[in-house]
C-alpha cells in the first residue's frame, strides 16, 4: 500500500526535474501554450453551440406576423424629404409585414428636453405617411447617451426624467403614434431607466398609442455583463433578468441583434438564434417582440459585414421562433436603417421572412 502511494508523489518529482531542465524560453512557449490551450477550448465550444443553433431548416409558419418595424432617420423630419420620398418609401414597404416607422425624432438635450427646431417636419411626415400608407404606424424615435458610462442623461435624476416625459408629450402632440426610446448605454441594475418607462407608460396608454424601446442584447452567459462592465467600463449586455423587468413595462421591444463580433455568417446566424430564444424566454406574450436586422454594411472590430447579414439574422430568428415559440403572433423583425439600407437587404428581409 505504501510503494502504491508513493507513485504519484515519484512522479510529481520526475516532472518538476524535467521543468527545471527546460530552457527559460521553452518554459515561456509551453506556458503560452497551455494558456491558448485554456482560452480556445471553450471559445471552440461556444462557437460549436452558436453553428448548432443555425442547423436545421425553419418551420414553415415562422414567418411574418404583420408586426415588423424598420428604423428611419432623421431626413424625414427635418426637410429634407418630400412626398416623391414618402411615395418611393411605400413602394418598398408595400406587401412587406411591417406596421411601425420608428423615425429619428430626437436627440434629446443631455437634460431630456426636445428642441421644436430638430423636427420642423414632424407633423407633415405623420400625414404623409397615413395618406401614402394607411395602416402603418408612425412613433417618435427618441434617444441620448446615458451617464455613467457617457456624458449624457442621467436617468437617476428625477427631474431629467420628467424633462424626458414632457419631451414624449410634445411628440404625441404633433401626431406620432408612439413613442420609441433608444438610450444607450443602459447598465442593468438602473432604476432610473425602469422607472423613466413606468412614468412614460402611463402617457402613452392615457393617448392609446404604444412605448417601445431598443435594448441591448442578452447575456450569452450569465453574468457576461457583470464580467465585461469591469474589465472594460463598457455594458454591451443586459442580464436576461433587467431585459424582462423592461419587457414588462413597455408595448414593443426590439433587440439590437447586430455589432456581435461573430466573425463567419453561420456564427452570427445561430448567435441571433441564441438572442431570440433568450429573449422569447422572458417577453411576455402580448408584448411585441421585434430582433432588429443589420441594414447597414461595415468592416471593424465588433461587425464583420460578411458574418453579419440580414439574410443570417433572419434565418437565425425564424429557428428560434420555430423551435421555442411557434404560435406566437406578437413576434417581428426591423431593419436598422433606412438610409444604409440596399436593394439586397430588403430582398433577403422579403425572401426569407415575408415568404
Amino acid at each position: 500500500m505504501t510503494s502504491i502511494l508513493g507513485r504519484p508523489r515519484r512522479a510529481a518529482g520526475a516532472a518538476r526535474a524535467r521543468w527545471r531542465r527546460l530552457s527559460r524560453t521553452r518554459r515561456s512557449l509551453l506556458a503560452v501554450l497551455v494558456a491558448l490551450g485554456v482560452l480556445v477550448l471553450p471559445v471552440g465550444s461556444a462557437a460549436v453551440a452558436l453553428r448548432l443553433q443555425y442547423a436545421g431548416d425553419p418551420a414553415d409558419g415562422a414567418r411574418t406576423r404583420g408586426r415588423d418595424a424598420v428604423w428611419l432617420g432623421h431626413a424625414w423630419v427635418d426637410g429634407r424629404k418630400g412626398e416623391e420620398d414618402v411615395t418611393a418609401l411605400a413602394r418598398r414597404l408595400a406587401g412587406t409585414g411591417i406596421r411601425d416607422l420608428y423615425v429619428h425624432t430626437g436627440p434629446l438635450e443631455h437634460d431630456g428636453s426636445l428642441p421644436a427646431a430638430l423636427h420642423p417636419r414632424a407633423a407633415w411626415f405623420v400625414g404623409a405617411v397615413h395618406r401614402a400608407m394607411p395602416g402603418v404606424r408612425v412613433q417618435s424615435w427618441l434617444g441620448d447617451v446615458v451617464e455613467p458610462e457617457k456624458t449624457g442623461l442621467d436617468l437617476e435624476d428625477a427631474a431629467s426624467r420628467d424633462r424626458v416625459t414632457a419631451s414624449a408629450r410634445q411628440v404625441l402632440d404633433l401626431g406620432f403614434e408612439g413613442v420609441h426610446f433608444d438610450m444607450e448605454p443602459i447598465r442593468p441594475g438602473s432604476r432610473g431607466w425602469l422607472a423613466l418607462l413606468d412614468q412614460v407608460r402611463a402617457v402613452t396608454s392615457g393617448r392609446g398609442v404604444p412605448l417601445s424601446v431598443a435594448a441591448p442584447q442578452i447575456d450569452p452567459l450569465p453574468g457576461l455583463h457583470v464580467l465585461t462592465t469591469g474589465l472594460s467600463g463598457h455594458g454591451k449586455w443586459w442580464s436576461q433578468a433587467y431585459f424582462a423587468e423592461t419587457a414588462r413595462r413597455v408595448d414593443q421591444i426590439a433587440v439590437m441583434s447586430y455589432d456581435t463580433s461573430m466573425v463567419l455568417e453561420s456564427l452570427y446566424g445561430g448567435y441571433v438564434a441564441q438572442q431570440t430564444t433568450l429573449a422569447l424566454e422572458v417577453t411576455p406574450p402580448g408584448v411585441d417582440l421585434l430582433m432588429g436586422l443589420p441594414a447597414f454594411w461595415e468592416d471593424k472590430w465588433g461587425h464583420y459585414g460578411s458574418a453579419e447579414t440580414v439574410r443570417a439574422a433572419v434565418r437565425g430568428a425564424r429557428l428560434s421562433l420555430g423551435r421555442n415559440d411557434p404560435t406566437r403572433q406578437a413576434f417581428g423583425l426591423a431593419l436598422y436603417v433606412d438610409f444604409a439600407s440596399t436593394p439586397e437587404h430588403w430582398s433577403a428581409y422579403r425572401d426569407g421572412w415575408v415568404g
